[in-house]
């Protein structure tokens, strides 16, 4: 592996101007075709073979306008009074035919005829039906919508318009996000010492993440792309890039301060650090790609779209890296005398570990490595704990801005008229008889809800959790749907069980009718996701740990260490998991963090994060402790090979992980939860990954194990593949002769 690497970097250097040109070319490409063809998004989930899913997809074929996007005009009259009063009465009417004037609009409900007014007569809600689903819905005709209700503001009412045709209004990413990217240029300046070390790094990032990009957008329109899944990219790309071009310029610039050729460096640092770039960014690769396994086409094409932006990164580090390595020359090389230069030589000269703050660290943990060990794992257990009740849900209005109509909406509706209504069921039923056909939508409605008992408002019998059931026939007689409000938010627990209590009683009706029932609408296709990805959690866990095992083996040709890397992983995701509990359903720095409201997190963060973190907490696994490797095999103690390592490794290692952590956190300033939630989780993962299990727990178990950390039974050791992560087997020279160590040394 390294010494093919180190070839790819030899060939770059010396053709520099070709990989260069060839970069460019297709930068230019991307964004020609981006310009002319642009890109599309489409927030739809779906969960394809659900019963939700396909009783709705059922639904569009009978009757699009059933199905399609539904929205709410809320009007509150001021205390005291009712909508009701003349005045009032006149200026909703007037704003409900506005409303039906709005494109797309298929039809308008008035609360005076539907009687959907509080108990109380300030509020009253009217119903708006498009006649195409959320994600098909015109630009501007939502806004168009919120305009409506001026004649109804003019008159003295409280206003607001929500429902689900607002759903995800999609992510902008603002000037905010990008301080991440200033605090990473400070860091590659006091990591180099160098502004041209560090602008170079930065730009080669900048480079992969527009090519990445670029595909990503152009992608969108053969497939369906969410708003969401740009910003992950952009955001996982952005961190990926400069790390995996520290990692390389860093040891390019540690070869040059010892008076290593710019070639033979460049050729070395991309076979040596650059195998620990391919082995980190395959793992995330993979594990992005992996999410396919759970068979939801929106988080596919999440999880593909961001790997490509990592498979970019990882091929820009490799070809133009050193492309512009050759370009630059000695010019990288730290100026003799300088604090970079001293630092640079002692690393090269493997001299000054005493001096090195990472080699200070290190010696101290190692000193007691159980006491340390104990004391890591006591803290990451803390972190910990708040994990496991960690509750899922695809995001609603709820989980809009407070500014947001839709948010308001959402608030006046559950206030006045029950949190349910924000969150209606639907069944559709089919294979009716005509001529009894509106006998058995009674009879089903009293199933379902009870019996009127005389006071407004209240039945008996019926499903617990339900308030209404009201049926509605279909054109053709034969099919109808009915609308079940239940008496909890769609974010809520009793929700999911009134979803399960309905299935079970549709089986009953089918039997007593001999018709079709299926449980549908938007907040039961979000429970059935919800529910694909709890299930799909351990699955991919397994899948996940298990990858880290087998990679982790090639890599290091040990038993324990993948081991204990596995482990480390999943205390990791635990901590993370835990804070994201604690601050988005807690409610802990929430006002601090911009958190809109607190409640159940998007249903698909743990697997994302999981995916994520794993490919991170590997990148930091594998550059140090490939570098600990390397002092071993080359004849160290366990022990100085622990700290001699760490030294060499761990200021890139706090650089890069200062630099995702910060590129992280910026995103943690987006409105949009769902952004907001991920990208913190991702900081919280990754500031405990690396320094309290990379940089802490893993020397102290190094130290612990001894010699015993890098054992490999025999028949195991002649089977596995010898990648030659630490470059034993690369020549003195790009072009000349091999020093590589003795067999049983590289054991």
């Amino acid at each position: 592996m390294a010494t093919l690497l180190a070839r790819v970097g030899s060939a770059a250097f010396r053709h520099r101007r070709i990989v260069a040109t060839a970069w460019g070319l297709l930068l230019a490409v991307v964004v020609t075709l981006l310009v002319t063809v642009g890109g599309a998004f489409d927030d739809e989930f779906t969960i394809p073979g659900s019963e939700s899913q396909e009783a709705l997809d059922r639904l569009d074929e009978l009757s699009p306008e059933a199905a399609g996007a539904g929205a709410q005009i809320v009007f509150v009259a001021p205390e005291g009074q009712t909508v009701l009063d003349p005045a009032f009465t006149a200026a909703v009417e007037e704003t409900l035919a506005e409303a039906a004037d709005v494109p797309q609009v298929a039809g308008v409900v008035s609360p005076f005829e539907s009687l959907s007014l509080s108990a109380d007569g300030r509020a009253a809600l009217a119903q708006v039906r498009f006649d195409v689903a959320p994600e098909l819905l015109d630009d501007g005709a939502l806004d168009a919508l919120v305009t409506t209700t001026e004649p109804a503001e003019r008159a003295g009412l409280e206003t607001a318009v929500g429902g689900n045709a607002f759903g995800t209004t999609g992510v902008s990413v603002g000037p905010l996000e990008f301080i991440g990217v200033g605090v990473a240029v400070l860091v590659l300046v006091l990591t180099f010492g160098s502004l041209l070390a560090a602008g170079m790094n930065l730009a080669i990032a900048l480079a992969g993440i527009a090519v990445g990009m670029g595909g990503l957008l152009l992608a969108s329109n053969l497939v369906t792309l969410s708003s969401t899944a740009p910003t992950l990219a952009l955001m996982i790309g952005l961190a990926v890039g400069i790390d995996y071009t520290l990692f390389i310029l860093s040891r390019h610039r540690t070869q040059l301060a010892g008076g290593m050729p710019p070639l033979e460096s460049a050729a070395r640092a991309v076979g040596t650090a650059g195998s620990a770039v391919v082995f980190a960014g395959l793992t995330v690769i993979i594990a992005l790609s992996g999410l396919a396994v759970v068979g939801i086409p929106f988080l596919t094409v999440m999880g593909i779209g961001a790997a490509g932006t990592v498979l970019v990164a990882v091929l820009v580090a490799l070809t133009l890296l050193p492309a512009l390595l050759g370009f630059a020359g000695q010019r990288l090389a730290p100026r003799p005398g300088s604090r970079a230069a001293r630092r640079e030589t002692a690393a090269a000269e493997n001299t000054g570990a005493g001096g090195s703050l990472g080699a200070r660290w290190t010696r101290l943990i190692t000193a007691r490595p159980l006491v340390t060990v104990l004391a890591a794992l006591a803290g990451l257990l803390v972190l910990a704990l708040p994990a496991p009740q960690l509750e899922l849900a695809l995001p609603d209005n709820s989980a809009a801005a407070e500014e947001t109509p839709q948010r308001q909406a959402y608030d006046l509706v559950s206030e006045y008229f029950g949190p349910g209504l924000n969150g209606p069921l639907v069944v559709l039923v089919e294979d009716l008889d005509p001529a009894t056909a509106q006998q058995t939508l009674e009879d089903v409605a009293v199933a379902i809800a009870g019996t009127p008992t005389g006071t407004p408002g209240e039945f008996e019998g019926g499903l617990d959790g339900v308030l209404v059931a009201q049926p509605t026939p279909l054109p053709g007689g034969t099919a109808a749907i009915v609308s079940v409000i239940p008496e909890t938010g769609p974010q809520d627990e009793a929700t999911h069980d009134v979803v399960a209590e309905l299935r079970t009683l549709a089986g009953d009706l089918e039997a007593q009718t001999g018709a079709e029932f299926a449980v549908t609408g938007q907040t039961a296709v979000g429970i059935d996701i919800s529910e694909r990805l709890a299930d799909a959690l351990l699955p991919f866990a397994l899948v996940v740990v298990g990858l880290a095992l087998v990679l982790l083996l090639l890599v290091f040709r040990s038993i324990l260490v993948p081991i204990k890397a596995a482990v480390g992983f999943l205390l990791s995701v635990a901590a993370s998991f835990g804070a994201v509990v604690a601050v988005f359903q807690w409610g802990w720095l929430a006002d601090l963090l911009g958190v809109p409201a607190t409640g159940p997190v998007i249903s698909f963060l743990p697997i994302m994060l999981m995916a994520i973190l794993f490919g991170l907490a590997m990148d930091y696994e594998v550059f140090l402790v490939s570098r600990m490797r390397e002092e071993y095999v080359h004849g160290a103690t366990p022990r100085e090979a622990v700290v001699t390592g760490a030294r060499h490794a761990s200021r890139v290692v706090v650089a890069a992980a200062l630099i995702m952590f910060s590129v992280f956190a910026s995103f943690v300033t987006i409105e949009d939860v769902t952004v907001k939630a991920i990208a913190f989780g991702l900081a919280v993962g990754v500031l405990v990954d690396a320094f309290l299990v990379r940089m802490t727990l893993v020397p102290a178990v190094l130290a612990l194990l001894g010699r015993s950390a890098w054992w490999l039974p025999a028949w195991l050791d002649r089977v596995l593949p010898d990648l030659d992560v630490e470059g034993a087997g690369l020549a003195e020279e790009p072009s000349g002769t091999t020093t590589r160590e003795p067999a049983t040394a590289a054991r």
